[in-house]
């Protein structure tokens, strides 16, 4: 498929599927991702072609996370996909506590090469704990890489490093994005861990800072910006939210000075507080205040219906961006 446009949902799959042609110690578990599939079928047709390496678990998310550091202690190189990122707190003793730290417990004589993929993020008016963002609890712990890709090229890119990586990496999957976004996949199927942040559109009066979804909504406030206020907007994709491209973040903001931070995840102590204290402590004197951030409320997440009024809309990134600019 080198070359040619997938799907988010696609390029995942096709990394899954390459990783698993490239080293015959990788295995896939987790809940429904054997003959089914898994839940968004991003496993199907890897049970039928990678006979006694795809394995089906029990609904226990501490015991797939368990289990996964076992068969890495064993020497195996295990992919666990979580339904959605918010089941993940059922085994947040098993990521925090084993999974994170075996290489600093056992002074780097053992690595655990493990991949935890999960969806999240709103937009498809889930149940409760499904569209849940989590991905500041998960940069918080000391030991985990936390992957967050936005585009088909990077989701496939990403995986491949990930699976490749030997300490546990965290991937998240925009579920709202795995149909809806298309691109085509690295030619030659790289496998280099793509480097830090990727600006994805220019524009020299301000910078948008995003992840995962609202990278989309950052372009799409990009766009109205151009078009009915003559603002030019750069939109800046982090990619990897730990380690963050510090580097990187404060080289693009430096150019425009100007930042607005969109996450999905609720305002208090999400990732957003954390690149507005990387951008403080290394630009206070180059940077025009304010930085703002656009959120989720410090809610729970409603339910479907109402979560149009929750995430970051297109308009709320708009006005934050001029309330920057004129204020400057």
């Amino acid at each position: 498929m080198a070359g040619t446009d997938v799907t988010l949902l696609q390029a995942i799959r096709e990394a899954l599927a390459d990783g698993m042609e490239d080293d015959d110690r990788v295995v896939v578990l987790g809940q429904d991702v054997g003959r089914l599939g898994g839940v968004f079928r991003a496993t199907e047709g890897l049970y039928e072609r990678f006979p006694g390496r795809v394995f089906d678990t029990p609904l226990a998310e501490g015991g797939i996370v368990g289990a996964s550091v076992g068969l890495a202690v064993g020497g195996l190189v295990p992919v666990a996909e979580i339904q959605f990122l918010g089941f993940l707190h059922q085994a947040f003793h098993q990521v925090s506590q084993q999974l994170a730290r075996y290489r600093y417990r056992t002074r780097g004589r053992f690595h655990l090469p493990v991949t935890i993929r999960a969806p999240y993020g709103g937009g498809l008016r889930m149940p409760e704990f499904h569209p849940d963002s989590l991905e500041a609890q998960l940069a918080n712990i000391p030991g985990l890489r936390v992957f967050a890709p936005a585009f088909p090229d990077d989701a496939y890119a990403l995986l491949r490093a990930a699976i490749q990586d030997p300490d546990p990496v965290l991937f998240l999957e925009p579920q709202r994005l795995y149909r809806s976004v298309c691109g085509p996949l690295p030619v030659g199927a790289a496998v280099d861990q793509p480097a830090g942040v990727r600006l994805r559109r220019e524009g020299e009066d301000l910078l948008l800072v995003g992840w995962g979804p609202t990278v989309h909504t950052c372009l799409a406030a990009a766009g109205e910006l151009a078009e009915r206020h003559d603002v030019a907007a750069g939109v800046l994709d982090l990619r990897i939210l730990s380690p963050l491209d510090r580097e990187g973040l404060c080289e693009e903001a430096a150019v425009r000075r100007r930042v607005v931070v969109v996450h999905e995840g609720v305002r208090t102590a999400g990732l957003g507080a954390e690149i507005v204290a990387t951008l403080q402590e290394s630009l206070s004197d180059v940077l025009s205040p304010p930085i703002v951030r656009v959120t989720a409320p410090d809610m729970p997440y409603p339910p479907g219906r109402l979560e149009d009024a929750f995430l970051p809309s297109v308009t709320d990134v708009v006005e934050a961006a001029l309330k920057v600019v004129q204020a400057s």
